[in-house]
């Protein structure tokens, strides 16, 4: 990441539009389970931060596409170093479901 990446924000709506297009992809909400009982993006994966871990059991092909969102894009970020320090190559840190403007589930 280079010094220039730090200032640019993850835009979720563009990162949910990509996550539609591309074939085999998983969204994963990092939130905590209440969090994203109270509402999440359709077709997300509820996994909280708090057991990331638990990705590399529930899917093991490390090129699967994952992307990865928060409430405000913190816990996303952290979520995607840690995917990729477990070597998963095709992580994409959306952001914060706050600036998201499409359909909520409840």
């Amino acid at each position: 990441m280079g010094l220039f990446n730090l200032f640019n924000k993850a835009d979720i709506n563009k990162g949910v539009e990509e996550y539609k297009k591309t074939p085999g992809a998983v969204l994963i909400d990092v939130r905590t389970a209440e969090e994203f009982e109270e509402g999440h993006i359709p077709q997300a994966v509820n996994i909280p931060l708090q057991t990331i871990e638990e990705t590399k059991e529930m899917y093991t092909i490390k090129d699967t596409p994952l992307f990865v969102y928060c409430r405000s894009g913190a816990r996303s970020a952290q979520a995607a170093g840690y995917l990729e320090a477990s070597g998963y190559t095709n992580i994409h840190d959306i952001g914060g479901i706050m600036n998201y403007t499409g359909q909520i589930e409840k």
